[in-house]
């Protein structure tokens, strides 16, 4: 339980980035950029924090592919899908980075 809990203030900052970068998405071009930048790069970003931090976690990133799958039916539409995988594989490249830095206490 201790080792799932550890793992919820870096989700929360993915829900929020999931959840209200489609805000300010206006035309096509800020939805490309919201999509197919900003939210990679803080996927990545809060990812590699947690392997640095933490070490690695393969259930992480799999979460991350998971909280971002219920976005597709309120703000995108079908085509999204794709970004399930994506935003997974970027999470998952980030948290094993960070693996690669990450010193254990012991």
């Amino acid at each position: 339980m201790k080792n799932n809990v550890k793992v919820l203030p870096y989700l929360l900052v993915n829900i929020v980035a999931f959840y209200l970068l489609p805000a300010v998405i206006k035309d096509t071009g800020s939805g490309m950029t919201v999509m197919l930048i900003a939210i990679p790069l803080i996927c990545f970003v809060i990812a590699l924090v947690f392997g640095i931090k933490h070490s690695f976690n393969l259930l992480y990133p799999m979460a991350v592919a998971l909280l971002f799958a219920p976005t597709i039916f309120i703000f995108y539409n079908s085509t999204a899908w794709v970004y399930i995988i994506l935003y997974g594989v970027i999470a998952l490249l980030g948290n094993f980075i960070g693996k690669l830095f990450y010193k254990s206490v012991e």
